[in-house]
């Protein structure tokens, strides 16, 4: 039987959602996307191949919610919306790095274990 959960080991994390929700599929691309410098909605869409209008719409107000990303209106017919990475959320390209160097490193290990699982 697994020993009980010692409460303090929670001490100091924060008891709300986190800014990057582990599952959450495209947060980390649009950092990837935004890390070189600002970008239109119609720009954001070509390289996030998959993703709904609804959906990046969706994740770009979250991150902006979070401060990891700025939205910039400018006037005209039709608008200018430009979004671009909060010094919060290029603080982020840092940890993506190590975590797609993690990958790229054991990427056939991760494999060779799921092909080993499913064949049980």
């Amino acid at each position: 039987m697994a020993e009980p959960l010692d409460p303090d080991m929670f001490t100091g994390c924060a008891p709300v959602t986190a800014p990057i929700r582990i599952g959450d599929k495209w947060t980390a691309k649009i950092i990837r996307c935004l890390q070189d410098g600002p970008r239109r909605f119609s720009e954001l869409k070509v390289p996030l191949t998959g993703i709904t209008p609804k959906v990046l719409t969706e994740s770009l107000r979250a991150m902006e919610r979070d401060g990891l990303v700025t939205r910039t209106a400018h006037p005209g017919i039709p608008p200018k919306v430009v979004y671009e990475l909060a010094p919060l959320g290029h603080s982020l390209v840092g940890p993506l790095d190590t975590m797609c160097a993690w990958s790229r490193a054991n990427l056939p290990q991760v494999l060779s274990a799921r092909e080993s699982y499913e064949s049980r």
